[in-house]
This record gives C-alpha cells, sequence and structure tokens, in this order.
C-alpha cells in the first residue's frame, strides 16, 4: 500500500503529466504543488513509485512518466469526475434538444463527445435486443401488399413488406393494429411471441391465413439478429497526439474502422457507472496505446446501448468521465420523451 504522501506524487505527476505532455521530474513538482517535502524526499518517493511500477523514465536524463498501472490508481483512487460548468450542460441540451429523429440524435451526439473532450467518439445505436415496443403500424400499399412499421420505446423504426395470400381491407388492418398494440405495447421484444401466438384465431375464418402471414412477419422482426450499428466521429482529433502513440498511430486508426472491434470494446461496459479501459487492459493490440472512457444510456433504469471515447492514455480523466456522463444523461433523457 502506498502512504497518502506518495499517492499525492502520483497524482501530482499525472496532472502535470497530463497538462504539459512533458516528463515530470521532482523539483518541478515540488514548485507547483503544496507536497510540504522537500526534493530529495519527493525524489525518494519517486523512485518507490517507479519501482513499484507506477511511474517510468522514458529516456535517459528525463524526468518520470505514469504508466498504464499509474493511470489505474489514480482513475480508481485519486481522481473525481469534474462535473460540467452550468453553461456547458446548458449547451449540451439545447444541441440535443434540436435532434429530428434517432439518426439525428446518435449523430448530434457523436458530434458533441468529440468536441467536448476533443478524442474519438463513439456511439451504438439502441439496440433491439434490449428494446420494449411502443407501437406497430399497419400501412396499406396495395390490395394484398402491407408495409408493416415496429417503434421501440428507444425511437428506432424498423420496416417489412407484408405480401398477404388475399386481399386486406382497411377494415381489418384496423382491428388488427388494434388488437395487436393492446397486447404488445410496453412489452419486451422476447416477451411478444407468447401474447400474439393465438390472435389469428379470433379474427374471421377467411382472414386468418393474412392475419397469420403479417404477425409471423413481425416475430421474425423482434427475433431476427438485427445489425448493431455504431457511428464515429472526431478520428482526426487523434492527429493533435502523433507523439502520444510509442512507433505510429496507424494501429489505432485501423482498430478504429473495424465495427467488430467497437461492438466489442463497448460491449465490455458495464451498465451502471462509466467505465475506463486504460492501455493494455484493452483486449485489441491496436488499442494498447489507449484508454477508452464509456458508459451505458437508456430511456430508464436499463442502458439500451453504448456510448464513450477513444483517446490516447495520457488524458484528462476527471474531465472526460464528467462529459461522457453528462452527454449520456441527456440522451437518454431525450429517449426518454420523445
Amino acid at each position: 500500500m502506498l502512504s497518502e504522501r506518495r499517492l499525492e506524487v502520483l497524482r501530482a505527476i499525472v496532472q502535470d503529466y497530463v497538462g504539459t505532455e512533458e516528463p515530470v521530474g521532482s523539483k518541478a513538482l515540488t514548485e507547483r504543488h503544496r507536497l510540504g517535502v522537500s526534493p530529495a524526499t519527493v525524489r525518494n518517493d519517486m523512485a518507490v513509485l517507479e519501482d513499484e511500477g507506477f511511474i517510468h523514465q522514458p529516456h535517459t536524463s528525463a524526468g518520470r512518466i505514469p504508466t498504464d498501472k499509474g493511470y489505474r490508481l489514480f482513475v480508481d483512487r485519486l481522481a473525481g469526475v469534474k462535473p460540467l460548468t452550468v453553461a456547458e450542460r446548458r449547451a449540451i441540451q439545447n444541441f440535443l434538444d434540436c435532434a429530428v429523429d434517432l439518426d439525428d440524435v446518435v449523430a448530434r451526439t457523436v458530434r458533441l463527445l468529440a468536441q467536448l473532450t476533443r478524442q474519438v467518439a463513439v456511439v451504438q445505436y439502441p439496440s433491439l435486443t434490449r428494446s420494449t415496443v411502443r407501437h406497430v403500424e399497419l400501412l396499406s400499399l396495395a390490395p394484398a401488399r402491407v408495409m408493416l412499421v415496429l417503434i421501440t420505446d428507444t425511437g428506432r423504426v424498423e420496416q417489412r413488406l407484408v405480401d398477404c395470400p388475399a386481399p386486406v381491407g382497411e377494415t381489418l388492418l384496423a382491428d388488427l393494429r388494434a388488437r395487436l398494440n393492446s397486447r404488445v405495447v410496453g412489452r419486451r421484444f422476447s416477451d411478444v411471441p407468447p401474447l400474439v401466438q393465438d390472435l389469428p384465431d379470433s379474427f374471421e375464418h377467411e382472414d386468418r391465413p393474412s392475419v397469420a402471414v403479417m404477425l409471423s412477419t413481425l416475430l421474425e422482426t423482434l427475433v431476427e439478429e438485427t445489425e448493431e450499428r455504431i457511428m464515429l466521429g472526431g478520428t482526426a482529433n487523434l492527429t493533435r497526439f502523433n507523439h502520444d502513440f510509442p512507433l505510429t498511430i496507424r494501429p489505432v486508426l485501423e482498430a478504429l474502422e473495424e465495427q467488430v472491434v467497437l461492438l466489442k470494446l463497448l460491449g465490455e461496459v458495464k451498465d451502471a457507472g462509466v467505465t475506463v479501459r486504460i492501455g493494455h487492459e484493452n483486449a485489441h493490440e491496436g488499442l494498447n496505446s489507449t484508454s477508452v472512457v464509456a458508459v451505458g444510456y437508456g430511456s430508464g433504469d436499463e442502458a439500451v446501448a453504448r456510448l464513450g471515447v477513444v483517446g490516447p492514455t495520457r488524458m484528462d480523466y476527471p474531465g472526460t468521465m464528467g462529459a461522457v456522463r453528462a452527454v449520456a444523461r441527456y440522451v437518454g433523457q431525450i429517449l426518454a420523451e420523445s
């Protein structure tokens, strides 16, 4: 266990290195921070921190910089989440309130996160598997052709064309629409099949085949593995941090291009609270020189998707965590009200 003083020294090293981009020496620490001890004592504390693997010397004659282990201790024990200012919160709310649909919400969220944190922003579209039904619409396109529209609680819209075995009148569509919505609205997707399985039997004999086809299409829409979607923004921000990537920025950019990598990255985020993965804690080798700060968002207590940022390990963790958490909260409110 490190003493409180050594924890303070580590905190000061992280703050100075993040702020100045320069390795930190004992003399600079005692000048910038009220540590209450001499440079010699700070040098001894830094030697202990180095032996313990919390800091290291990037090259001879330089000061020290934090390791992944040092950043992890800083995030877990030393860094609070920095709240946004009233002006920042108002700007977020005004920007997101102007969104016209789910695609616009996601696009605006990506731009906002990238601008606030000056990192790469990653936003996952709300997952169908975690959604509930808000409304089912049935629209007549031709005598025997119907469009089925499924709207989820997160504003996601799925459309399917249904070719019925016989002409379908407006009266039948209105009847089915009313009965269907009375049973499925507010229900999780997985709960719907048993609620509608006996619905065809309640219709006239000649209408049952068409009703069965429309219900079958609805159930297929609910259970099919809809491709998870992700939106990325602010990749150009990484070019400001070229010196933070030991060899080249290329592996990071290649990793960010892979949808599967990003989905896996966000899939590791817990529903509650902000998750921070630092350096080699990221399973994908291309992201070993980055940190990921992410959180779940949703229209209720449960997260329906996740959002976050990717940047160098030399990151303003308190500020980034605060921004990610605040944006997620506002997006959740918009989904709840939409």
